[in-house]
């Protein structure tokens, strides 16, 4: 049997409601925000089994255990993983689709139908409503590039598609409605510019909305369906196929819609973007089926070399049989999109030609900070290239790093390849993550009561402003955090449930299961409160750190002008701070 898509999987999360589950099974009773039984695993007298509807959760205290609606039939009907998916998806009428050569996926005829009506339904609305139309133009995109595109314009009301469609179901199925609590469904997006999303034979498939008012989600795609998975599907992939009348030479990849589109109105449409997700092995795959060469644009700040680190450590298990991959750094201030409007078509052009090889960003990025002058510094280095040499199949592209390592450490190739079988030996393996090493996951105390306010109400992700200056406070765990923040902030309708079995078998994962357990004295306004002010302490934390770093660097007489200017910033907005 092939393997179930784990986009199918947290659709079916999306649609199955845990109290429901859990209620045909056992006796529950309303408590407060929650349900309450005896636990079905001891032989506990009182009330210790919870069920919580906003984290879609159920917690037994006296056993320890807990976990989503899968979990629950594994644990009470001693399911497998797959037998418990099965018997959720028979409860939603749903089909299990497999992947590699399994049963054929369920018929997706209705959701596509539903689909095609919202676009068009969408551009005849931008054809009629001006403000929308203004805005394109201000951002500089002609009618003939909006037309291209298929952009449109979601009204600002709450069942402005919603009554135009003869039935809400297979609008519900494709997230362009969402279920009221009694009858009927309401628009998911509203007073958005929509952008539709193709599959690669050019049918839409989910859309992406980027908000006229003032809203804290400035971008919201659709959510996971069995026909729409953000690791798995890229915006502008079909339109670059088009344009091009062979195989495309390059395919650059961009973080945003409008950077596509701009891009493309200005003659270089080789581009596609990645829908609110870091790159993905199956966006690689995607990537590689088009072209042998892909080049990746980001930002020129710390959290684009980020992105950067985490897009190589995806691609190198792809790059082979002559395929390429190539690092592009924006200037600051600058996103593709306004770049491309301030120097032209071939001065952008130029700068994706000399963007840099993957095997230069590598080495570049490692040999950093080490001290290649000392002998204990070329074997670091050799030491610290092995993990990324190891993912990368025997071939030109290695042996080429290899030949760079040797001339750097200024060793011959049988001392480099025996300094990194040694290097490999001496790599602990890391054990599966378990709730036992989970509770050893280091994660300071700060970081550890944001993430567990957030998982009380995950809605709060939206509002969370300026996210990359949170990394700065350098705490352990902080990435852990700001990585749940994205999730949620991705798709604002996901559970806790969700972001366990996205993250299932990682340490990350199993501490979200760990914090989601604890009980929670505060309720309603109070967790917000609570929320917003341990992110503020993070990012004065963050101000401090960055802070003494560059307070460091002018101490050292290293400092920019630019650094200079931020320190004095810095320097105005802390308390107790001031300098020297």
């Amino acid at each position: 049997m092939g393997r179930i898509p784990d986009g199918f999987i947290q659709e079916l999360l999306s649609r199955t409601d845990i109290v429901d589950v859990i209620g045909a099974r056992l006796d529950l009773q309303r408590a407060g925000r929650e349900y309450k039984a005896r636990s079905p695993f001891t032989n506990e007298k009182t009330p210790s089994f919870f069920v919580s509807p906003a984290k879609q959760m159920w917690f037994d205290f006296s056993s320890g255990k807990n976990g989503n609606a899968i979990g629950f039939l594994m644990e009470h009907e001693r399911l497998s993983f797959v037998e418990a998916i099965e018997e959720l998806a028979r409860r939603a009428g749903l089909e299990v689709p497999r992947e590699d050569g399994g049963p054929a996926a369920p018929t997706l005829e209705g959701p596509l139908d539903a689909l095609a009506f919202a676009e068009r339904f969408f551009r005849t609305q931008l054809r009629r409503y001006q403000p929308a139309i203004d805005y394109l133009k201000k951002r500089g995109v002609s009618g003939e590039t909006a037309k291209r595109f298929g952009i449109g314009y979601a009204p600002d009301s709450w069942d402005a598609l919603a009554r135009e469609l003869p039935s809400p179901r297979h609008a519900i199925d494709a997230g362009l409605l969402i279920p009221r609590d009694g009858d009927g469904a309401y628009d998911r997006f509203r007073n958005r510019v929509m952008f539709p999303i193709h599959d690669t034979r050019g049918r839409v498939i989910a859309f992406g909305g980027r908000t006229l008012a003032n809203d804290p989600a400035k971008y919201l795609n659709s959510p996971e369906t069995p026909l729409f998975h953000k690791g798995r599907n890229l915006f502008g992939l079909y339109e670059a196929k088009q344009a091009s009348k062979s195989e495309l030479p390059y395919l650059l990849v961009v973080e945003g819609y409008m950077d596509v589109v701009m891009l493309a109105q200005y003659g270089i449409t080789s581009v596609v973007a990645t829908l609110g997700t870091a790159t993905t092995r199956e966006h690689l795959t995607l990537l590689f089926k088009s072209t042998a060469k892909v080049v990746f644009c980001f930002d020129g700040d710390a959290a684009g070399r980020r992105a950067a680190w985490k897009a190589l450590d995806q691609a190198l298990p792809e790059l082979h049989e002559g395929r390429e991959c190539r690092f592009m750094f924006l200037p600051d201030g600058h996103d593709p999109d306004t770049l491309v409007q301030e120097i032209g078509t071939e001065a952008y052009a130029a700068r994706i030609e000399a963007a840099q090889p993957l095997s230069d960003f590598l080495l570049s990025g490692l040999k950093q900070r080490i001290d290649l002058g000392s002998r204990e510094g070329r074997s670091r280095l050799v030491a610290q290239a092995q993990p990324y040499l190891a993912r990368l199949r025997e071939g030109a592209l290695r042996t080429s790093i290899v030949e760079d390592l040797e001339r750097l450490v200024r060793l011959p190739r049988q001392d480099v390849e025996a300094l990194l079988r040694e290097s490999a030996r001496a790599r602990p393996q890391p054990p599966p993550a378990t709730k036992e090493t989970a509770v050893q996951l280091e994660t300071a105390p700060l970081v550890r009561e944001a993430l567990k306010l957030l998982l009380e109400r995950s809605d709060m992700a939206v509002k969370v402003a300026d996210i990359d200056s949170l990394l700065q406070c350098k705490l352990p765990g902080i990435e852990a955090f700001v990585a749940a923040v994205e999730f949620f902030a991705g798709d604002p309708t996901s559970t806790v449930a969700q972001i366990i079995e996205s993250w299932r078998g990682t340490p990350e994962g199993v501490l979200v299961e760990l914090l989601a357990a604890e009980r929670n004295a505060l309720e309603g306004v109070a967790v917000e409160t609570e929320f917003f002010d341990v992110c503020t302490k993070l990012r004065q934390r963050s101000g401090r750190s960055r802070f003494q770093e560059l307070l460091d660097l002018a101490q050292k007489g290293t400092l920019s002008l630019a650094e200079r200017a931020e320190l004095e910033e810095l320097n105005r907005q802390l308390p107790n701070r001031r300098l020297v």
